[in-house]
């Protein structure tokens, strides 16, 4: 290229870059002008599936368009929906409503020397929805009626108790793994597609415990058919007064919280990543969303996306530090 043809370059490039902006201005003013799609990395009954679909019904009337929530319960703990929705388009039409594991599962690929299935950094941080400490439940059957008598029994059956997950290095697997570390005891880890299926599971008696939010557990125990034995948080929870925490009960470095949270992909154009921040603070106040996470006993927990942003850079690296911690375990 010669220098005419440079400089004829140079000065077309103001031109198409304003074309390109006002392009991507003109789309996101019109946003949204088809159905959004909500992925969920795990099938029905979970804790993401429990935020999804009433923010989802609460989006679709703000934003007036069809919000539809997709499960793609694809199993690894969450990976395959949070790697989907990785690769879609930043154009505001593919969203994803995912728990803490989001930052665990590309460190546990790592652990095993596998490419990492995404990255965190390819996602934008919209919205925080719900944050509950991890209760560990057993069924009502069960012959333990306090935390010491499940450990005591699992030191004299090592490797022979089954707890179920949503999958390798899912959010309910490392709340589980830090627990028997912990403990110094080995239990069995029966993995799952999701926390719905590890509940169902339980409720069978196909396996003993499970790790898992207060709002999927509250009916159930209401119903006399599980029953919880320790909180992982710091403090007692309203929904369950009489609950101890793990602290409580000696284990010090026992803290774990499952939280759900809506993300974009990173590029999102600011103008459409501002209506979504914008009709999220409506969403989250709207009496149907609020009355839902209430009854289930998962009370709103919103951050808009600075402050979640800031809530998911700390609370990955206290999770990174633990599954490296935990290391390789199947």
């Amino acid at each position: 290229m010669n220098r005419r043809e440079i400089l004829k370059a140079a000065a077309a490039w103001p031109l198409a870059h304003a074309a390109l902006s006002h392009a991507a201005f003109a789309q996101s003013a019109v946003y949204p002008n088809r159905n959004i799609t909500m992925i969920v990395p795990f099938p029905a009954g979970g804790q993401a599936d429990l935020a999804a679909r009433p923010v989802a019904s609460a989006l679709e009337r703000i934003l007036g368009k069809p919000v539809i929530v997709d499960n793609r319960a694809g199993g690894a703990g969450g990976s395959v929906g949070n790697a989907q929705a990785a690769r879609a388009e930043p154009d505001g039409y593919t969203l994803l409503m995912t728990l803490s594991s989001l930052a665990v599962l590309p460190e546990a690929d790592r652990l095993f020397d596998r490419p990492a299935a995404y990255e965190v950094s390819q996602f934008a941080p919209i919205a925080r929805v719900l944050a509950d400490p991890t209760l560990l439940a057993v069924p009502a059957s069960a012959p333990w009626k306090t935390l010491q008598d499940l450990v005591d029994d699992a030191k004299k059956r090592p490797g022979q108790i089954p707890y179920g997950s949503s999958g390798p290095y899912g959010t309910l697997h490392v709340a589980m793994e830090m627990f028997a570390a912990s403990a110094g005891i080995k239990l069995l880890h029966v993995p799952f597609r999701g926390a719905g299926p590890a509940l169902t599971a339980l409720l069978s008696g196909t396996v003993q415990a499970v790790a898992s939010a207060p709002g999927t557990l509250k009916q159930q125990v209401a119903d006399g058919k599980m029953r919880v034995l320790a909180n992982w948080g710091a403090e007692r929870i309203t929904s369950f007064p009489d609950l101890p925490t793990f602290k409580e009960l000696g284990y010090k470095d026992v803290e774990f919280y499952i939280w759900a949270g809506l993300f974009a992909q990173r590029g999102l154009p600011a103008p459409i990543m501002m209506r979504l921040r914008e009709a999220m603070a409506e969403a989250v106040q709207a009496p149907e969303v609020v009355k839902t996470f209430e009854t289930a006993g998962s009370p709103v927990a919103y951050l808009d996306a600075p402050e979640f942003s800031k809530f998911v850079a700390d609370d990955s690296a206290r999770l990174i530090a633990a599954v490296k911690k935990i290391g390789k375990v199947e």
